[in-house]
């Protein structure tokens, strides 16, 4: 896959694990996801991250809490569909199994794999 035109980019880390379902650490782990992102786009890409296509549709579809049956038809399906459509995933944070799944998928399926940010083409110069 050539690497001269601008990439889409799944951006997989920890949303939930290690965290023991504490907000304040869930918003850490998105947050590194969205910082992650933001340099995956100044570097001339288009970041994604299943996160920000999930939540919505999880609180749409009637969800009460992370983890219910609602979350858990939607959370993990979203990003493993995305792994399969984009040119190339992103493994940022810390242990997640999610997150592995999402490079197992994007590894069977011929994409690109980034283990840190510093493996992106920088495109902004182009």
């Amino acid at each position: 896959m050539s690497t001269s035109q601008p990439l889409l980019i799944l951006v997989a880390g920890p949303y939930r694990s290690n965290t023991g379902d504490d907000p304040v650490k869930i918003a850490h782990n998105l947050q590194v996801m969205n910082q992650n992102s933001l340099a995956v786009f100044r570097l001339g890409h288009l970041p994604v991250l299943g996160e920000s296509l999930a939540l919505p549709l999880i609180k749409e579809a009637g969800s009460q809490q992370i983890g219910d049956a609602v979350f858990d038809e939607i959370f993990h399906p979203i990003s493993r569909r995305l792994a399969e459509k984009v040119d190339a995933v992103l493994r940022v944070g810390g242990p997640s199994r999610g997150a592995d799944e999402m490079i197992e998928i994007a590894e069977r399926s011929g994409k690109l794999i980034f283990r840190d940010i510093s493996e992106v083409p920088d495109l902004s110069a182009q």
